[in-house]
């Protein structure tokens, strides 16, 4: 199931928090190559390196790298003692962690009967690429919120996998970042999804949450077999521990596959069938046939949810000034607007909830 191979290092190419770039001489034939120095060591070139490349020979994966497995001639030391929580379960990559609902955590007295996220909006998107849009919105409406990114384990499992959250974090558009689930690598670790959102709002003091999968999702053509799915399952969890979910539709012009034109069949399913609990789905007001179709498309979401309309004006200039660039499936913000749009409206939709007390919720002020 793994296709193994043995290189050695030639160059050591650009890093960022938690991962480096290689080009490894596999015979006569150089590969790029990706390693994760905190759970194989800091390569340097001479280095023997394993390398699993299943998913680069297949063509498959965010990237196409070549991962490098150990240094098997230099193996780095033990790490220190601490924590309980294993992520890649079972597998010869797990790697053990301290979780910040583990018993031996600082976190754990403030998580261990936390119930509660006190009607904190929380955007619930799909893709990852999804998320530099959304926080273009939150800050395009509310400049200077603290916004914590969850990030689950539909994609790559390790956050370190992501330039994208690395310069965010450089740029202070994240204030901290959760890993759930089997994914690991954020600034705190946390078991579920559910204590992943009661982690960011409870320890983390986060204003607004941002939750996607990681890089690389998962699609397979049918129904019900993409990594999105989860989308529709966080709907579920932040309803039910007192937030506010905001659902991000996936939506595009520009998809060459019909089931993702427009409002994606991903969406329309996470959301219309597996989400079982109320949110403001956004749906952002495009002009033209092609925004008619959307506003159409999104109709048999009323049935459950609170289908929101969002204006988009200024939104493209929020974007071009954020300090990524943004891509989806190869696609730039030019080449599929109509995506980005509606990621940065569900973001300015939830920047404005902030400071919103909830639906029949009095207040003094009102």
């Amino acid at each position: 199931m793994i296709r193994w191979r043995d290189g050695v290092v030639t160059q050591v190419g650009r890093s960022w928090t938690g991962a480096v770039e290689l080009t490894v001489l596999v015979g006569e034939q150089p590969v790029r190559a990706l390693a994760y120095p905190e759970l194989v060591g800091t390569p340097v070139a001479g280095d023997r390196v394993l390398l699993n490349v299943s998913a680069l020979d297949k063509g498959l994966g965010t990237g196409g790298y070549a991962l490098v497995v150990a240094l098997p001639d230099r193996l780095p030391a033990d790490p220190p003692e601490g924590g309980h929580l294993v992520k890649a379960r079972y597998t010869p990559l797990q790697t053990m962690v301290m979780g910040a609902d583990d018993q031996e955590s600082p976190d754990h007295d403030a998580l261990r009967d936390a119930d509660d996220l006190f009607d904190t909006p929380v955007v619930v998107a799909d893709l990852h690429s999804a998320l530099p849009a959304v926080l273009a919105g939150v800050y395009e409406a509310r400049p200077n919120t603290r916004v914590v990114y969850v990030m689950t384990d539909g994609g790559a499992l390790p956050l370190a996998f992501s330039r994208t959250v690395a310069a965010l974090r450089e740029a202070n558009w994240l204030s901290s970042t959760v890993t759930v689930g089997q994914a690991y690598g954020g600034d705190r670790e946390a078991v579920t999804v559910h204590t992943g959102l009661l982690t960011a709002v409870n320890v983390l003091a986060a204003e607004l949450v941002v939750l996607t999968q990681g890089p690389g999702n998962l699609g397979t053509g049918t129904r019900w077999g993409f990594s999105g799915v989860q989308s529709g399952e966080a709907v579920n969890a932040v309803e039910t521990l007192g937030g506010r979910a905001v659902a991000s539709l996936r939506i595009s012009e520009a998809d060459p596959r019909p089931r993702h034109r427009g409002i994606s069949h991903h969406s329309l399913t996470a959301y219309g069938r597996v989400a079982l609990r109320p949110a403001d789905v956004v749906v952002p007001d495009l002009d033209g046939e092609f925004g008619d179709a959307v506003r159409d498309a999104a109709e048999p979401l009323k049935a459950r949810h609170r289908v929101v309309r969002v204006g988009v004006d200024g939104l493209y200039d929020a974007m071009v000034a954020a300090p990524v660039k943004l891509s989806t499936m190869g696609r730039s913000l030019d080449q599929d607007r109509a995506y980005f749009e509606a990621a940065a409206a569900a973001g300015r939709h939830a920047a404005r909830l902030v400071d919103v007390p909830p639906p029949g919720v009095w207040s003094q002020n009102s």
